[in-house]
């Protein structure tokens, strides 16, 4: 049996990455600035990590016209909250492995 480490998924374990679908997965939509301010990064970094996320098919990213300015709206996708779901499972699972951690089985698994 392998170490869960290797069930990470590396593109999600960057601290931003982690806390942008973090921030994500309890909200419906949000917008570029409310993330930006939230998570204390720059624009940049910001729409950096979320062209990433983007062309992974994590998150969508929705552009809207307001006045002469453009408003960026964000949301995480179906894919985004699995993929984000089972990043939180291997994360458990490696807790789970430590020393002085029981294992964690499952009914079925569960010898007793």
């Amino acid at each position: 049996m392998s170490h869960p480490r290797k069930d990470l998924d590396a593109l999600i374990h960057s601290p931003v990455r982690f806390s942008l679908l973090a921030a994500l997965r309890n909200l419906e939509e949000t917008d570029f600035r409310f993330l930006a301010d939230l998570l204390e990064v720059s624009d940049s970094t910001l729409s950096q990590t979320l062209t990433v996320l983007l062309e992974a098919g994590l998150v969508d990213v929705r552009k809207e016209a307001v006045g002469r300015r453009t408003r960026t709206w964000v949301s995480i996708t179906d894919a985004g909250h699995d993929a984000f779901n089972r990043h939180l499972t291997t994360l458990r699972a490696i807790i789970d492995s430590g020393p002085g951690h029981p294992p964690t089985h499952t009914p079925e698994e569960d010898p007793s």
